[in-house]
């Protein structure tokens, strides 16, 4: 049933699938912007600098010319290299510091007399056998700059929280047309930018900004697709606009394989989306929001163009739209409650009893939990051993078929009976990483692909079921929570990734601590799978209470044939955010 909708959806809706596929084409450049910094940020082998021309270089039994001719034989970080200088002077170069022997007679590798400790401050030598150029190597964030260059991520995920915030504002205000235009637009300025900045702190600030309309472009963009596609298709449609966005983690993981000086790589990332922002003006405005603004007419141009395209001959008039709507509304508020209506809801309302309140931790749970998971395999990917441009290719293309059966499967065997095994079964494959000898790279691989499937099932599904788990009047709350609860996630996996310098498994220990304290809890949850959406607090709890009773329930107001407009339009209104 889901692939002949989107079958249909291609058919009969030209200009609905035009406009899908442009406004997802630019949701690659989120995945790529997202995920840039695993190589930009690359902290390469290095040393201490030393003062003067080298005549010889020693690392334990091998002997060189240079310096470069030893990285090849580079082990461990504990490791360190005597150069002997053409003055005679013999330097031990560590990472963070340097010994001069006090006695240069023979070279040795082995020393034990006397040695004279100094700071590099000659700077540093890296291996520039992989990458020629990162910001690690370019503003020497090593040593006691360590911490700055593990900011470059969170800063950016801070960011995405913050511009997913305003942007989504914006675009209830001002329309979705014209922040997709600037969004889109400030993806490529600031992308350039940040090829051009001249120092960290410029660095980190252009980054920031490129965060925001990022963040920001994806919230509006999901919203804008979603207001033009039909119901049938709306499900699989706004699904894979994830899908999009791993394709961009596929295209960093080219152009890093492909271009090795982080400035360059940079400029082809941000290009790779330059025809969207050449076009990108002449998407139009959702009729929805114009139907809202009160502006008839332009929304009456728009679903002309539509029928034009759709080849309708009889297109809808906005005038007769207006009177059914106009009617239902107000046949729907005469069987409210009229304290409802009037009063305005608040973060509270998800605590208003112990049903809600534990519905309302549970989901959220999930959505840091996902988040969570989905940045810590993404950004681990390029640690696994082997090829790390493969790795990072084969964490993204496993995002493609996730979402397919994500689709298949919410609405063959439900929400909650989705949910929950995909959430243990990433818990269980973090558990089984852990029993994988470190030498068996591609087995390593492979279950951190079957990981990020998992968790990617997980984490594509809690959107729509978070919605259809809370009532009418703080559904938009109960999503807006969630997201934030999702983008606390995106912030603290960074910082979750890096605890690998402690234990190599503590990353995938709290991923899959969290995902089955998750898949537990999601237990607890109703299925919302055929159930009708609930308008009050009051029929929320009851569904959750009394599962079977609340089933044969189908209330007065979902009959109206513009509610379900207005209710069709509320889920739409549901903004996504990675």
């Amino acid at each position: 049933e889901g692939f002949s909708s989107v079958k249909c959806f291609l058919s009969l809706y030209r200009f609905q699938a035009c406009v899908y596929f442009a406004s997802v084409f630019q949701a690659m450049s989120c995945g790529i912007h997202y995920l840039a910094s695993v190589f930009m940020a690359v902290t390469p082998n290095f040393v201490c600098g030393f003062p003067g021309n080298v005549s010889s270089v020693l690392f334990h039994n091998s002997s060189a010319s240079s310096i470069e001719d030893i990285w090849t034989l580079w082990t461990s970080t504990e490791n360190y290299i005597v150069v002997q200088l053409e003055n005679g002077e013999i330097w031990e170069l560590d990472q963070c510091s340097r010994s001069k022997r006090e006695v240069s007679l023979d070279l040795a590798y082995e020393y034990e007399g006397n040695k004279s400790v100094f700071p590099c401050s000659d700077g540093f030598l890296y291996d520039d056998t992989k990458w020629k150029s990162t910001v690690v190597t370019q503003w020497d964030l090593v040593c006691d700059r360590e911490w700055l260059a593990k900011l470059i991520q969170p800063t950016f995920m801070l960011g995405v929280l913050i511009g997913a915030v305003i942007f989504g504002d914006i675009a209830d205000r001002l329309g979705r047309q014209r922040v997709i235009w600037f969004t889109s637009a400030g993806q490529f300025v600031f992308g350039i930018a940040v090829a051009f900045t001249f120092d960290y702190y410029s660095f980190v600030i252009v980054r920031f900004l490129l965060a925001m309309v990022s963040s920001g472009y994806l919230v509006v963009a999901f919203v804008y697709v979603t207001e033009f596609v039909g119901i049938k298709a709306r499900t699989w449609a706004s699904m894979h606009v994830h899908a999009f966005f791993a394709m961009g983690i596929m295209i960093v993981a080219l152009v890093g394989f492909l271009v090795r000086t982080w400035w360059v790589y940079q400029i082809f990332l941000s290009i790779a989306t330059l025809p969207f922002v050449l076009c990108c003006w002449m998407l139009p405005e959702t009729p929805f929001w114009l139907l809202s603004a009160e502006r008839y007419e332009d929304a009456q141009k728009v679903i002309d163009t539509m029928a034009r395209w759709n080849k309708v001959s009889t297109p809808c008039e906005v005038s007769e739209l207006c009177s059914v709507q106009q009617d239902d509304l107000a046949s729907g508020r005469m069987g409210d409650d009229a304290t409802s209506s009037a009063k305005k809801h608040n973060i509270l309302d998800l605590f208003c009893n112990w049903q809600i309140a534990r519905r309302t931790i549970t989901v959220w749970l999930i959505w840091f939990t996902g988040s969570l998971g989905y940045y810590v395999f993404s950004l681990s990917s390029v640690s696994l051993g082997g090829n790390e441009y493969l790795n990072l290719f084969l964490i993204g293309a496993v995002e493609l078929p996730c979402y397919i059966i994500a689709c298949v499967a919410m609405d063959k065997l439900g929400r909650r009976n989705t949910l929950i095994p995909f959430l243990i079964l990433s818990a269980l494959i973090c558990v089984l990483i852990m029993f994988i000898p470190q030498d068996f790279n591609i087995l390593i691989i492979l279950a951190n692909m079957a990981g990020k499937f998992s968790i990617g099932v997980a984490f594509g599904l809690i959107y729509l079921y978070t919605a259809e788990l809370y009532p009418t009047i703080v559904r938009t709350l109960a999503v807006g929570s969630g997201s934030m609860m999702c983008r606390v996630g995106s912030v603290v996996a960074p910082f979750c990734v890096y605890l690998r310098s402690v234990w190599i498994f503590m990353p995938l220990l709290l991923v899959g601590i969290m995902a089955l304290l998750s898949g537990i809890l999601t237990i607890m949850l109703p299925e919302t799978l055929g159930k009708p959406l609930t308008n009050t607090l009051v029929e929320a709890t009851e569904m959750g209470r009394n599962k079977k009773s609340y089933s044969e329930k189908t209330p007065a107001e979902h009959s109206g044939a513009a509610l379900e407009k207005i209710e069709m339009f509320g889920q739409e209104r549901v903004s996504t955010d990675k």
